[in-house]
């Protein structure tokens, strides 16, 4: 269950500005259920028996490559899909379990030690008898402060004081590298307060269910803690939250650098978005003076952040508290009693994404000791599980796709040669981190309490976001990371020009070091590739090579650029993943551009380390049919309906269908390797391949 709907962290996470391989689209392939050993995929790297052979490649790649194995695959109970992200993941949830079981064995009472701390925090969320025992009193605090908001500066303070527990907030507020100017700090703001996936849950009428789903959830809430008039409450908030939805900005619209980067000092701000107390605001998330009062923001989305202002003040202050209760209730829901824990999942995970079952709690607590001190667990994760050669071996890798990038870039047709000696400049200055971070975090200011499962995850948020008020006033940490050591996936920092590839996705069939190096190429070349050209998509491009958000390409190469992208997007616009539900090409335009590019930029590498050598057959199959087999089997995946239809909506990634056949059938090579003719279903005219990076 997701433990937070509104801005917890100190930076923001907007997919413009974070990109991943899988994000919240978790990928796939059908491998048994993760064990404590790496799964592995055949003799050579690739299920062979996995294959649909009766699928003609130039029909549905996907098909051919894994619909066996995608039939057989049963999504287990208590996910949503099932593939290797999904099964790494648990592996690296099983690991983290190990970890976690060992330091708890003996869970201390005034922990001291990083690890005492980790083994007092994950006992205690166990402790279920524990926790029901204590049953609602840990939410008596934050209630009486709800009740205490009696107008609307308290409402602004109460909001401020978010950033430091499970309150929630109608803006998402953040510390961040400036856009401008990564090497210092700024404070961004942006659009928040609903409590729902998107906006499109409230306003689209095919979303009316999901929405009646919505208020009955919120009433039964209201009712668990016995706020008053709960049945009067619940469908107030629900019309609250819809007008708030009605002046969000569209989650495609968020993707654009330049129009979320919005200086405006606080002066201005309160005189653009009146009616809420900004000063008390920023007060109570203890900005240091003057920033509360003469500072500048980074807003995201000016006029929707001035019309939630608004509906605030328009809004009675008893469904504004009733909202405040509402979402402190629905954050904290998994370290409250079972029954609080049960109507949470119901909504959020079984109505919202289709998942039949509750996750185990130890799964629920390997996730929550992750979110509190995500980093510390990194570093035993690293130590037990993390061969340190294979840092070498993807520092290799990755050398040899910026190679094959430069070699692009130098040959750029559509693109002038001022604007191919600036890419190739940012090229030159891209950075790799891999594994794990240089530096660790410090978590000895954190305070764990044995038996308090709840104060404990509060005070954890509260250091988390302290620790982030310590960055303001001080040159920007190029060595921090967005994500831990045992998250499976990968991400482009376009602030820092670097992509980042922590330790748990470094594994089959992504990175498998018994495999056939053409598969190799195919899975980790390809996502290398992927977060490679993320610097070069769509958003990426805009940022310069020094991670500024700054112009550097002419507007006639800008022109020839958007007109490529369009008609990409156009291809992937027209793809139905359900019947009449189809893929947002402008949504998921970044990665999109990123899947081509790495693919692509995969085959150019593997082509490269054969030195001019003809590439071995193995299994009847060539080396470039290898490499696509091997980006294939790393997106074997097979997803809940409801969980499909809820990341056509808030997902940037396409389905894992779209990520195979839409690269592919953009690539020369692949209608070579694979014979693919006029009339093949995939098959597309020479003229009408999109050919970007």
């Amino acid at each position: 269950m997701a433990e937070f709907k509104g801005s917890r962290r100190g930076r923001r996470t907007r997919a413009a500005w974070l990109c991943g391989v899988a994000m919240l689209m978790s990928g796939g392939a059908t491998v048994a259920h993760a064990t404590d050993d790496a799964p592995t995929y055949g003799a050579w790297g690739f299920d062979v028996a996995g294959r649909d052979a009766a699928i003609r490649p130039g029909n549905d790649f996907f098909g051919y490559a894994n619909g066996r194995a995608v039939h057989d695959i049963v999504i287990p109970p208590d996910m949503t899909s099932y593939g290797p992200f999904n099964a790494l993941s648990e592996l690296s949830r099983k690991r983290v379990q190990t970890i976690l079981q060992d330091l708890s064995a003996h869970p201390a009472a005034q922990p001291t030690t990083i690890e005492q701390k980790l083994g007092t925090f994950y006992a205690t969320f166990m402790d279920e008898g524990g926790i029901e025992a204590r049953g609602q009193k840990p939410l008596a605090a934050g209630l009486d402060a709800i009740r205490a908001v009696t107008d609307r500066t308290a409402f602004a303070t109460l909001l401020g004081r978010a950033q430091t527990g499970f309150q929630y907030s109608l803006f998402g507020f953040g510390i961040q590298p400036d856009a401008k100017d990564p090497t210092v700090y700024a404070l961004t703001l942006d659009q928040g307060g609903i409590g729902m996936p998107d906006r499109d849950y409230y306003l689209k009428p095919d979303m009316a269910a999901k929405k009646t789903a919505y208020q009955a959830y919120v009433a039964k809430i209201l009712d668990m803690i016995h706020w008053p008039d709960a049945a009067r409450m619940a469908p107030a908030i629900v019309t609250f939250e819809t007008r708030l939805a009605g002046v969000h900005w569209a989650r495609a619209d968020l993707r654009d650098p330049d129009k979320v980067y919005n200086p405006i000092t606080v002066p201005d701000l309160q005189k653009r978005a009146p009616g809420f107390d900004w000063t008390a605001y920023l007060t109570a998330a203890a900005l240091p003076e003057p920033l509360t009062r003469t500072g500048t923001l980074i807003v995201g989305e000016p006029d929707a952040i001035a019309g939630e202002a608004r509906i605030a003040s328009e809004t009675d202050l008893a469904t504004l508290r009733a909202w405040l209760a509402f979402h402190l209730v629905d954050n904290a829901a998994r370290y409250l009693p079972h029954a609080i824990v049960d109507a949470s999942f119901d909504f959020n995970d079984r109505i919202l994404a289709g998942q039949p079952q509750l996750p185990v709690r130890w799964k629920r607590g390997a996730s929550a000791t992750g979110s509190a001190m995500g980093m510390a667990l990194g570093r035993v994760y690293v130590a037990r599980y993390f061969p340190p050669a294979y840092r070498d071996t993807m520092h290799t890798l990755t050398d040899e796709l910026k190679a094959a990038f430069r070699v692009r870039l130098q040959h750029n047709e559509w693109m002038g040669p001022q604007t191919r000696d600036a890419a190739v400049q940012k090229l030159d200055h891209f950075t790799v981190q891999i594994g794990y971070p240089n530096r660790w975090r410090d978590y000895s200011g954190l305070e764990i309490r044995q038996g308090d499962a709840y104060g404990n995850a509060e005070r954890a948020m509260a250091f988390e976001w302290r620790y982030w008020l310590g960055h303001l006033g001080h040159p920007v940490d190029r060595d921090e990371w967005d994500m831990t050591p045992q998250t499976v996936n990968a991400y482009n920092n376009p602030l820092f020009n670097e992509v980042v590839f922590p330790a748990a996705i470094l594994q089959p069939p992504f990175f498998n070091p018994k495999a056939d190096p053409a598969i190799n190429y195919g899975a980790i070349g390809g996502v290398i590739g992927h977060e490679m050209t993320h610097s070069f998509d769509d958003e990426g491009r805009k940022f310069d090579y020094l991670g500024r958000l700054k112009e550097w390409w002419t507007k006639d190469d800008e022109a020839r650029f958007l007109k490529l992208a369009a008609r990409f997007g156009a291809q992937y616009d027209a793809f139905q993943v359900l019947p009449g539900v189809h893929v947002n090409g402008k949504l998921t335009m970044g990665e999109n551009i990123a899947d081509l590019g790495g693919l692509t930029l995969a085959l150019d590498a593997y082509h490269a380390s054969l030195h001019g050598k003809p590439s071995p057959v193995l299994g009847g199959l060539t080396g470039d049919q290898r490499v696509f087999l091997g980006w294939a089997q790393v997106w074997r995946q097979k997803l809940r309906e409801d969980s499909v239809r809820q990341r056509i909506v808030t997902d940037p990634h396409s389905p894992p269908q779209a990520r195979v056949n839409m690269p592919m059938h953009n690539i020369d090579a692949w209608y070579r390797a694979w014979n693919i003719r006029p009339g093949d279903m995939l098959y597309l005219k020479p003229e009408d391949r999109v050919k970007i990076w």
